[in-house]
């Protein structure tokens, strides 16, 4: 499959709205101009000083026509905004203290007004509002800020808990997965799940199976055990989450604990768990560890010689992406056009 091209007709085709916080970073300014070039998006707001990213935009040689530029500490819709978030803080705040929590600095409006202007956080406000359908950061900031802004803002997916990640990898030999595709997930966010995250986890990596792969996902919970063939609590862990996705009737076609041989090769998967319902359909890989995660997805990359794709944020309530802060041009378009893709 050629997924670059598969999730810019997409994108194309849905004409969704696209903030990128990061307006002053050159990179981003650049990207903005070709996704809207492209057609990728209906409209793309960049978050900054307009005198910051019209220099910037000059002295990349980049016209601006066309793309919207917003400044949050001069923006009409920055009380609406600021109330929003502080009904966010503060709901969350009560549920803890009805916990037992002690609340040392309790959000005020004046707090929020004051927060809501920084850039990721009003980008994952416009998405939230309904202003822009997707967000696309991580170029200058760190991947725990473009979580923190997403989750307090944007939130989980209903009945998930777990913000998480997954790649896509593709090229592969055709026997494998859909057509030489697979899913891997979580490979850069979760370090260690727990049972009820792995089973968030297991869930996103369904859901990012359908909406890039296009087709039913069929998931392996990863191990180093098959069906109980060693006893450790690393095992006892994805044991349990596959107990949990079963008491959620997740909706897809899922087994564990697997090795990744008794997972992938039907004749393994005939010797070591007979029966198993994915037996040679295998489309999806979630590890039990982000250890195993980003270790996999690498030997399969540089080993198999087969591309590799994100990672892609999954599991939030709207579309947010994350960028490596080494992040070309060409990736922020790519990681836009995703993220564009996923957009309802």
């Amino acid at each position: 499959m050629d997924f670059v091209k598969e999730m810019k007709a997409k994108a194309k085709s849905a004409q969704k709205k696209l903030v990128l916080p990061e307006g002053t970073d050159p990179r981003t300014v650049k990207a903005a101009r070709i996704i809207m070039d492209e057609g990728l998006a209906a409209s793309v707001s960049l978050i900054g000083k307009q005198s910051e990213i019209d220099t910037i935009a000059a002295r990349e040689g980049v016209d601006l026509t066309g793309v919207g530029v917003t400044n949050p500490e001069l923006s009409p819709r920055r009380d609406v905004y600021a109330q929003a978030y502080y009904d966010l803080v503060h709901a969350k705040e009560e549920a803890k203290k009805a916990k037992g929590a002690v609340i040392l600095e309790p959000m005020t409006l004046e707090k929020a007004r004051i927060e809501i202007a920084e850039p990721l956080r009003w980008g994952a406000m416009m998405v939230h509002l309904g202003d822009a359908d997707a967000t696309v950061a991580g170029a200058e900031n760190t991947t725990g800020d473009v979580l923190r802004a997403g989750l307090s803002i944007i939130g989980t997916l209903p009945g998930l808990k777990t913000a998480s990640s997954c790649f896509v990898i593709a090229g592969l030999d055709p026997q494998w997965g859909c057509g030489g595709a697979l899913i891997f997930s979580d490979c850069a966010v979760v370090p260690d799940p727990t049972a009820e995250q792995l089973a968030d986890i297991a869930q996103s990596a369904a859901l990012s199976c359908r909406e890039f792969l296009g087709v039913e996902p069929v998931a392996a919970l990863l191990s180093f055990s098959t069906k109980g063939s060693a006893k450790h609590d690393d095992v006892a862990k994805v044991q349990k989450a596959v107990e949990i996705l079963k008491s959620r009737n997740a909706g897809f076609v899922f087994d564990g604990e697997l090795q990744a041989d008794a997972a992938l090769v039907p004749g393994v998967t005939d010797k070591k768990a007979p029966g198993s319902p994915v037996r040679g359909k295998v489309n999806t890989l979630v590890f039990p560890d982000l250890g195993s995660g980003n270790i996999g997805y690498k030997l399969v990359q540089r080993l198999g010689k087969a591309e590799a794709y994100g990672p892609f944020l999954q599991g939030f309530a709207k579309p947010t992406s994350d960028l490596s802060r080494g992040a070309s041009v060409a990736d922020i378009v790519t990681t836009a056009a995703v993220t564009l893709s996923r957009a309802k």
